[in-house]
C-alpha cells in the first residue's frame, strides 16, 4: 500500500489565524503517547540488551488491530512484479533479501506486546524466501494468492514468494510483502531499489557489516523517539477539542461483515480499476476525498457522515530517512448527503493537517469523550501515489513489470488507490462479506465520473 506525501499549508497554523492560541497541555493530564512512553520507560528500564524499541503511534494501531483479529492476522504490504520466465534466480535472491533485511531494523523486528506494551524485538536477519508449489493447473498468481492466504502472523515481518509458470512458460509472478507494523508507503520505493542493489551485491558474495547494523539501529531508534516526541506534542487538549467536534457526527455505516455472502469457490475480495486523462496539475487531494465521498454514497446512501481514512505524514524533522512506519491515519469526515462544496472540504482539510500529527487512538477517545457512538472502524481507505516515485525492480539487468494479483482478503469494507503520472490510475477493492459486488461497481462509476476532467464544449 503507497501514499501520498505530507505537506504543510504555509502560513499560520489555523489556530493562530482564527485568533486564538493553541492552548499548552494541562500537566496532570497525560496523553495517550505520554501514558505509552511511560509504559515503555518502566518497561526496558535496567534493560542492557537494547531488542526491545518503542513503536510510533501509526505502529500503535496495526498492533491493536492484529490483536482484533481472531486470527491474529496482521496487514500486509505486498507488491507483485512479472518477470521473464527463469530469469530470477532463487538462491540469490535469498541472499539479497538476507543483506537487505541486515541493514534495516525494521526489517530484522518482529512486533510483539510486552506486559501489555506494544514494541518492536529486534532479532537476527530472518526473511523467507521461498517458491511454494502449485497445485494442477495453477496459475502463477493463484499461486502467490494461496501463499499469502497461509501468512504465519509468527514469521518474519518481510518474505518473498516466487511463482514460476513451468507449465505455460510464460512469465514467472515475485511477491516481495512486508508486514504494514515494519513499513509504510514511503519505505515502499527504497526498498525496492536496495533489493535490485542486493541481488548485484549478492553475487559478489557480499555480507553486510556489523557496525553498519548498529549504526542503523541507533538511527532508527532515534526516529521513533522524535516521531514520538512529535505525537506527544500534537497529542493536546486543543487537538483532542478540535477532533472531537470535527468527528461529532461520525457513525460507521458499513454492514456488518456476514462471511456466507461469500460461495465457495468466490475469491474474498472484488477489484474494479480504471485510466484517466492526466491533469495538468494533478488532481489536488481535497478533490481525491471529495470523490471518495461519492463513493460513500453509493455504498451506504445519502444523509450520512462516515469515517474516511487516509495516511499522512513522514519522517520526523532531524531524523534519518530510516525504513520504517511512521505515516499516521487521518480520519477524514464523508458527509454522503449534498454536503460542503470543494472549496469548504479543501479549507476543512487544510485545519485537519494542522492536528494531522495526533495519534490515531487519540483521535479515537477525542471523539467518544464528545459522545459519539464511533468505535474507531473505517468505512473505507484512501492511498495515494505518485508514479515518479515507484522505481521498477531490476534484478541483475532484469526489470520486473509491477503488476497486482486480485482476490486477496482486504482490511475494512472497501479502498481506494490512486496513482498520479502521465495518466491517473484507479483501483478500487472490497470485501465481499461486506459489500456486494453490483453496488461496488456503481460506486466505483461514480469515483471515475467524479475524476474524469470535463469535456470542453466545442465553439
Amino acid at each position: 500500500m503507497t501514499t501520498a506525501p505530507g505537506q504543510h499549508r504555509p502560513g499560520t497554523p489555523a489556530a493562530a489565524r482564527r485568533g486564538g492560541p493553541r492552548r499548552d497541555r494541562e500537566d496532570h493530564v497525560l496523553s495517550i503517547t505520554s501514558q505509552y512512553l511511560a509504559r515503555y520507560r518502566q518497561l526496558t528500564a535496567g534493560d542492557r540488551t537494547g531488542t526491545l524499541l518503542p513503536v510510533t503511534g501509526a505502529q500503535r494501531r496495526f498492533v491493536l488491530v492484529r490483536s482484533l483479529d481472531p486470527s491474529g492476522r496482521p496487514d500486509v504490504v505486498p507488491m507483485f512484479f512479472a518477470f521473464p520466465h527463469g530469469s530470477v534466480d532463487l538462491e540469490r535472491l535469498r541472499s539479497a533479501a538476507r543483506l537487505l533485511a541486515a541493514r534495516h531494523t525494521a526489517l530484522r523486528s518482529r512486533p510483539a506486546v510486552v506486559r501489555g506494551t506494544p514494541v518492536l524485538r529486534v532479532g537476527e536477519p530472518d526473511v523467507q524466501v521461498t517458491r511454494p508449489a502449485p497445485a494442477p493447473g495453477e496459475r502463477p498468481a493463484d499461486t502467490l494468492r494461496r501463499a499469502l492466504a497461509a501468512w504465519d502472523p509468527q514469521g518474519p515481518p518481510l518474505r518473498l514468494f516466487l511463482a514460476r509458470d513451468d507449465e505455460n512458460r510464460g512469465e514467472d509472478l515475485l511477491a516481495v510483502v512486508l508486514d504494514h507494523a515494519v513499513c509504510d508507503g514511503r519505505s515502499l520505493a527504497r526498498i525496492v531499489e536496495e533489493l535490485g542493489t542486493a541481488y548485484t551485491e549478492a553475487a559478489a558474495a557480499r555480507t553486510g557489516a556489523p557496525e553498519e547494523a548498529e549504526t542503523e539501529l541507533a538511527a532508527y531508534r532515534e526516529a521513533v523517539l522524535l516521531q514520538l516526541a512529535a505525537e506527544e506534542r500534537a497529542d493536546s487538549p486543543e487537538a483532542a477539542a478540535y477532533w472531537a467536534h470535527r468527528l461529532r457526527a461520525v457513525r460507521a455505516q458499513a454492514p456488518d461483515s456476514r462471511p456466507e455472502r461469500v460461495s465457495g469457490g468466490t475469491l474474498p475480495s472484488g477489484a474494479a480499476q480504471a485510466r484517466l486523462p492526466a491533469r495538468e496539475d494533478g488532481v489536488p487531494f481535497p478533490g481525491l476525498l471529495d470523490a471518495c465521498r461519492s463513493v460513500a454514497r453509493s455504498l451506504y446512501g445519502p444523509g450520512h457522515v462516515v469515517p474516511l481514512g487516509y495516511p499522512w505524514g513522514g519522517r520526523p524533522s532531524g531524523a534519518a530517512p530510516v525504513v520504517g512506519c511512521f505515516l499516521n491515519t487521518v480520519v477524514f469526515p464523508a458527509d454522503t448527503g449534498d454536503g460542503p462544496g470543494p472549496a469548504a472540504t479543501a479549507d476543512a482539510w487544510w485545519d485537519d493537517l494542522d492536528r494531522a500529527d495526533a495519534p490515531f487512538d487519540s483521535v479515537v477517545v477525542a471523539a467518544r469523550s464528545a459522545g459519539s457512538a464511533w468505535t474507531g472502524r473505517l468505512d473505507g481507505l484512501l492511498t495515494v501515489d505518485d508514479d515518479s516515485r515507484r522505481p521498477p525492480l531490476v534484478l541483475a539487468g532484469v526489470g520486473g513489470r509491477e503488476t497486482d494479483i486480485d482476490g486477496r482478503p482486504v482490511r475494512g469494507p472497501f479502498a481506494v488507490s490512486v496513482t498520479q503520472g502521465a495518466e491517473i490510475r484507479l483501483r478500487m477493492v472490497w470485501d465481499r462479506a461486506i459489500l456486494d459486488d453490483a453496488t461496488a461497481h456503481e460506486a466505483f462509476e461514480s469515483l471515475t465520473r467524479a475524476l474524469r476532467p470535463a469535456e470542453r464544449t466545442p465553439r
